[in-house]
């Protein structure tokens, strides 16, 4: 099996709808405003996974879209399945391990800090690891990745809670794994508020 066929990445993402994606953050600014935001976070999360070489499934929230964002060459399209996000994250690593791959990195969408060089990176630390952990400054994990199915990951944690990293550490204690450096998912008017790029969406807000 070549490297393509061993490696997968699994990226998991909402359908960009009005009034349905960055709630949080649309709380602050709109929910026009973080439906663009959201877009603009998609298209980054495009540029930098769309030239790895390796197997790339777009899990979607809602229902699969055939023309958008995501190339239909470049990334398989499936539905996300499960009642909550670990049951979703679950099925989405075992589908895999039964298609064959060897290596699975699971991702979201909405990651302005992540590059290319980051998830090659994650995925060479799979060579020496078992697992491997990107920590998010709120708490929870912008990057899962592994070896071997590990179910207690998937289970008993309050998603979207700032429990989640320290509850997934305590599930790797024993564990060979790597963890990658922190970094911030945006989720809040606070994530973004003072970075360049996102100024564009936030010319309307009033501090």
């Amino acid at each position: 099996m070549n490297t393509k066929k061993k490696n997968l990445l699994l990226i998991f993402t909402r359908n960009p709808e009005l009034g349905k994606c960055k709630t949080r953050l649309a709380s602050k600014v709109g929910d026009y405003a973080a439906l663009e935001v959201y877009k603009f976070l998609l298209e980054h999360t495009v540029s930098v996974t769309q030239n790895l070489n390796m197997e790339k499934y777009v899990y979607y929230s809602e229902s699969i879209w055939k023309n958008d964002v995501w190339d239909n060459t470049v990334y398989q399209k499936k539905l996300q399945n499960g009642n909550d996000l670990g049951m979703r994250m679950k099925q989405a690593f075992l589908d895999g391990f039964d298609s064959g791959f060897e290596k699975i990195i699971i991702i979201g969408s909405d990651m302005y800090d992540l590059s290319q060089k980051n998830l090659e990176e994650a995925f060479a630390k799979l060579d020496e690891h078992d697992y491997v952990l990107g920590p998010a400054e709120d708490g929870g994990y912008y990057l899962l990745g592994m070896t071997s199915f590990k179910e207690e990951l998937f289970q008993n944690k309050d998603w979207g809670t700032d429990t989640v990293l320290h509850n997934t550490l305590s599930d790797l204690k024993n564990e060979n794994y790597f963890m990658l450096k922190t970094k911030n998912d945006v989720d809040h008017y606070e994530d973004i508020k003072d970075i360049p790029v996102f100024q564009q969406f936030l010319k309307h807000i009033k501090e």
